[in-house]
């Protein structure tokens, strides 16, 4: 008699929203979900990208995909994005909060309090909100998970990210409440995020030779991260291969202990 080693790695019964998810990481959790037989909302800002992702994904996995535009800052678009995916696929048992984005500054002090506040509002209350949103739904559903994209810079310091570096370490902290507030309920954790390299390090204003340099970074691998590793990560928090695991902020970011100092 063979055994499935992977069968808990599988979501064919799970429904799940990723936010963010027409490209970059986003896109690579909807896909590996996906491929676990899993019903995907992908949620964006960019609604016609999330309609071709999903699209693009569906036709790779021959599951149901679907993609939304979505401003995770407007409770709107999020009661929106919600009732939509119980519509379609008639509830939600995985909410993944990958939305997130940040500003590389040169004098963290120069920051304007505007630019704190929207980045906070982005990266830390927009998982809130999604989580209330969802929140009757994953109460009904079997291994109900959250996971969010959280970041390495959010527990090492980054001046050069300021802004976002604060917001993703507020996320953590909230994860955490959350986590206890729903014991027993919902399982909720955060992947925290090394380097990985996409097309989102240029829009942030990273030129090529900062990308190159995020790309050799100092951790125990000495390599930058893919998609697919954060995916991975992703996968098993939200799967029942991780039903004993809540509350916790898994590193997947290499080994890394980047630490930045300011040049002399």
């Amino acid at each position: 008699m063979s055994i499935d080693a992977f069968a808990d790695f599988r979501m064919d019964k799970h429904v799940a929203i990723i936010t963010g998810g027409a490209q970059n990481i986003g896109a690579g959790v909807a896909r590996t979900f996906s491929g676990a037989g899993a019903k995907v909302m992908i949620a964006d800002l960019n609604g016609e990208k999330a309609k071709a992702t999903a699209a693009a994904i569906a036709a790779e996995t021959g599951k149901d995909v679907i993609g939304i535009g979505c401003n995770v800052t407007v409770e709107a678009d999020i009661a929106a994005c919600v009732a939509a995916t119980v519509k379609a696929f008639g509830g939600v048992s995985t909410l993944v909060n990958n939305v997130g984005w940040g500003a590389a500054n040169d004098d963290p002090l120069s920051v304007s309090v505007e630019a704190m506040v929207e980045s906070y509002k982005l990266n830390t209350l927009s998982a809130m909100r999604m989580t209330a949103a969802c929140r009757p739904y994953l109460l009904k559903a079997q291994n109900a998970a959250i996971v969010n994209s959280g970041s390495l810079v959010g527990t090492v310091p980054a001046f050069d990210f300021i802004a976002y570096s604060a917001a993703k370490a507020a996320l953590n902290h909230l994860m955490l409440g959350l986590a206890h507030y729903f014991a027993k309920q919902i399982r909720i954790n955060s992947v925290l995020i090394g380097t990985v390299i996409t097309e989102g390090y240029a829009a942030a204003g990273l030129d090529e030779k900062a990308q190159y340099a995020l790309a050799h970074p100092n951790n125990l691998t000495g390599s930058a991260g893919t998609a697919q590793d954060i995916a991975n990560a992703m996968l098993w928090l939200a799967s029942p291969a991780g039903k004993w695991v809540s509350g916790q902020t898994i590193n997947v970011s290499g080994g890394g202990t980047r630490i930045r100092l300011k040049p002399e």
